[in-house]
């Protein structure tokens, strides 16, 4: 490049307009042997491209090129503007007192227009540090020279950057007016850049007013502008983690600093930002129930902090480091002490997180014993109750419910409780994802819990159980927000069922399908992101639980047995006859050891030949009972019985169970979602559909005789069995029976599916439905597997129909014998056709099948959910 003064002097806007373009053309001024002048603005440029691009020790190589230029070319300004952008790099690479040194030097050496650029860096930096008040002030000064000089780029960045000091500041009215002005700023300028920037601020400050999925919307959206740039992401990987982590997501956030953090390291990027990154990923690791990663992680970013002279992050990671090593089991008076000292750190430096550090510090003497240090430091933590965004106020709210505690106040706790999760019902109900719905009630795990001790402690049976369903199956209590008029999400829907249905058929084949594996993720990814990005729907279901209302559709012939799990021991509360009567039977930890073992037993039943294994399933069977109901098994009476288990016991085959072997057993996700059950109405007309899907051992045998019973059925397979087929149909039915592979996945149960012909209809899918069938059966293996998320939610195939419509159920928990399903099957199409409900349908079927192991484990595998 040969070009004269003002061309290269336009390469420095051009480092945020086009960076990979910048840095080509200043390579190519400094092989044509430049004037000092032009060899300082592009050494300047190669610097910044390293900085934020790079490798930080080139770029403080030709920063401090640039500067020496500079000084030649006898350029004060000059100078001073290359010595705040080497100020910025030495602060980002932890040499904090060099870098405030050089900027301080710039502020003195720049005049006027190009004073107020270097004071603004400055401001930036002090940002970095977490000198808030210095940032604000440094700011204030530079934007009215920078607006006189008609400077829209660094007027814009000005304000941006004011607006983020008010972000972290709390002041969310502030920084929101502040990125508004921005914007209009950036909207006349070509600065890609820092328009993607300004488009990641404003998910910062959806965030931090509450707006989850608009957080995730725009954070997205700037991480494909930066993409389009070729920009390092380290800083956006921060806030998303951020997001994410209020979105119940801990494990992703993990994944995504960890996967940051390596990135930089391969580039030698900037301290600061590992520093950041790796306080991401400790309180990634402390939600998400990992203390030992937490606390490594957590040491390893305060040591950073401290060397970079970081007050208010190194503040931020030694409250992360403290609540770790409690969350590890440790408590002592110097942990307190510690606590508190950090609580108090943070009120000096004006963070928001000052609550939540006295929460900590009055939570570990509570369990030294300590009551009036507690009192004290949880005193101050519970004035957040009343302000801030909803997870600062839950802070809040669990604080006094502490306190209430310690005074030995029932009521003042189940009124803490009952006021905190209130705040984040309303939190959940902006979200319009229902695996965010059902991930986000995590927050409230620790409120739910205190108040069913509390009520444990009281005697209240009936409040148990009110608190019981207070945070249980909270995410099926309306139906998740749909986007029909998304063609992007549509599109990608599409797109991953064809994907997915060659990738089968290449396995099936033996050919290796890495490349379509690496698109079927891809459209995952997207699809998800879609459908995270969607705001909650306003519902007029605000009715309360109501244990007299569930005792009057029981009546004296039904029992609802709801299992509570209070301090590790499963509660049995036994509903019916118009009362509520509680018994203590075991662990939760030993029952789901055992079910693990029932469920290892079915799959060995599948196969012909295992009948030597029956008696050991069934002996498991009786261990389950003792451990799950107790002496309440003694109680049951001889009518239908429906059990309301916690989350993580839904895979017990209920039926395997002696007392409730030969009994009309249905399950549901909860009292309230059974009660809903019970009272929807079936569609008008009430239209079959029978539907086959391909690779079946048996061909779907059960199809095509139900098709002969049902004369007027709809019946989909082979070419016609299509997944917008299949949902057309499925829509607003009275019954639907489907016949397919099903899979469960682990990784992402929004992803379990039923094989159709053009591929796997998911969990997504259904979500789409106006109104699911009224009853549906699934007669497909691990169709009734969840995965349990949140406080004590379930996500799976079968809470996808129950919000939509669907009264009942029929799923499987376990692999079965595709044959022996078949007289199973058409045994309990006899019982409907002849007006039976499900439940009892399915009680019927299981005694009509031949007395050997393999039709009974079959029989045990299915379940019947809700009430029809």
């Amino acid at each position: 490049m040969t070009a004269g003064s003002d061309a290269v002097q336009d390469l420095l806007p051009l480092v945020f307009a086009a960076p990979g373009e910048a840095l080509t053309k200043a390579e190519s001024v400094l092989r044509h042997r430049p004037e000092p002048l032009h060899a300082s603005v592009a050494h300047q440029v190669i610097g910044i491209w390293q900085r934020d691009f790079g490798d930080m020790r080139l770029a403080l190589r030709h920063l401090r090129r640039a500067r020496d230029w500079a000084a030649r070319a006898g350029s004060a300004d000059r100078e001073a503007d290359v010595l705040a952008t080497l100020g910025v790099a030495l602060v980002h690479s932890g040499r904090t007192r060099q870098g405030l040194d050089a900027l301080g030097r710039g502020v003195r050496r720049g005049t006027g227009h190009t004073r107020a650029r270097v004071l603004f860096r400055r401001a930036y930096s002090w940002w970095v540090l977490g000198h808030h008040r210095e940032a604000l002030e440094d700011v204030r000064r530079a934007v009215p020279v920078l607006r006189q000089a008609g400077d829209v780029i660094w007027t814009a960045r000005a304000l941006t950057l004011r607006a983020t000091v008010h972000l972290a500041l709390g002041a969310v009215e502030r920084a929101e007016a502040d990125f508004a002005s921005a914007e209009d700023l950036w909207a006349v300028t070509d600065q890609e850049h820092d328009k993607a920037d300004a488009v990641e601020s404003r998910g910062l400050a959806a965030f931090r007013s509450g707006d989850v999925p608009a957080a995730l919307r725009l954070l997205d959206e700037a991480e494909e502008r930066y993409a389009k740039l070729g920009t390092p992401t380290f800083m956006l990987s921060i806030r998303r983690c951020e997001v994410l982590m209020a979105a119940g997501l801990a494990a992703e956030a993990l994944a995504e600093a960890d996967t940051a953090i390596a990135e930089l390291d391969s580039i030698g990027g900037q301290s600061t930002r590992k520093a950041e990154l790796l306080l991401a990923a400790a309180r990634a690791a402390r939600q998400a129930d990992d203390p030992a990663t937490a606390t490594a992680r957590a040491g390893l970013a305060v040591r950073l902090f401290a060397g970079q002279r970081r007050a208010w992050w190194e503040a931020h990671a030694r409250l992360v480091l403290i609540g770790a090593r409690h969350a590890a089991g440790k408590k002592s008076g110097r942990l307190v002490r510690d606590a508190a000292a950090v609580a108090e750190r943070l009120v000096v430096l004006g963070a928001p997180a000052a609550p939540e550090a006295l929460l900590l510090a009055g939570r570990i003497a509570l369990d030294l014993g300590r009551t009036a240090d507690a009192e004290r430091h949880l005193a101050v933590a519970a004035r957040s109750r009343h302000n801030g965004p909803p997870l600062a106020r839950m802070t809040g709210w669990a604080a006094q419910a502490l306190r209430a505690r310690a005074a030995g106040s029932t009521r003042g706790v189940l009124e803490a409780c009952r006021r905190g999760l209130d705040v984040l019902d309303d939190h959940r109900m902006t979200l319009g994802a229902s695996e965010l719905r059902a991930r986000a009630t995590a927050q409230g795990a620790e409120l739910a819990a205190l108040a069913q001790q509390a009520a444990l402690r009281s005697g209240g049976t009936r409040r148990l159980l009110v608190w019981s369903e207070r945070w249980r199956a909270t995410a099926l209590s309306a139906p998740p927000t749909r986007p029909p008029a998304d063609p992007e999400l549509l599109s990608h829907m599409t797109a991953y069922r064809e994907i997915a249905a060659r990738a089968e058929e290449a396995r099936m084949e033996g050919r290796p399908v890495p490349a379509l594996e690496r698109e079927q993720r891809r459209l995952e990814r997207a699809i998800r992101s879609r459908t995270l990005h969607m705001r909650g729907e306003a519902h007029d279901d605000d009715t309360r639980f109501d244990v007299g209302r569930l005792l009057e559709q029981l009546g004296d012939g039904i029992r609802l047995v709801e299992l509570a799990v209070v301090n590790g021991r499963v509660q049995v509360l036994l509903c019916g006859q118009g009362r509520v009567r509680r018994f203590e039977a075991g662990s939760l930890a030993a029952a789901e050891t055992e079910a693990e073992h029932v469920q290892a037993g079915l799959r060995r039943l599948a196969h012909p030949g295992a009948q030597a294994r029956l008696p050991v399933v069934e002996a498991a069977g009786r261990r389950l009972e003792e451990l799950l109901l107790g002496p309440a098994a003694a109680h049951l009476g001889d009518g239908p019985v429906v059990i309301v288990p916690p989350g993580r016991l839904h895979r017990v085959p209920w039926a395997l169970l002696p007392s409730l072997r030969e009994r009309v057993v249905s399950v549901s996700p909860s009292a309230s979602s059974w009660l809903r059950a019970r009272e929807t109405r079936p569609p008008w007309g009430g239209r079959q559909v029978l539907v086959r899907g391909p690779g079946l051992a048996t061909g779907g045998a059960e199809v095509t005789r139900l098709a002969g019973r049902y004369g007027g059925a709809t019946v989909l397979e082979h070419r016609d069995a299509t997944v917008p087929r299949v949902l057309a149909e499925l829509d607003g039915a009275g019954l639907a029976h489907i016949a397919a592979h099903g899979t469960f996945r682990t990784d992402g149960p929004m992803f379990s599916s039923l094989r159709m012909a053009d591929g796997p209809l998911i969990v997504h899918d259904f979500e789409r439905l106006g109104r699911s069938p009224y009853r549906i059966i699934l007669s497909c293996c691990d169709t009734a597997r969840f995965a349990t998320v949140g406080a004590d939610e379930l996500l799976g195939l079968v809470t996808a129909l129950l919000p939509l419509g669907t009264a009942g159920v029929v799923a499987c928990s376990a692999p079965v014998n595709d044959a022996a399903v078949v007289p199973l099957m058409l045994a309990l199409h006899e019982g409907l056709a002849a007006g039976l409900p499900l439940p009892e349908g399915l009680r019927d079927a299981r005694s009509a099948m031949p007395d050997d192991a393999l039709h009974r484990a079959t029989g045990w595998a299915f379940t019947a959910f809700g009430a029809a």
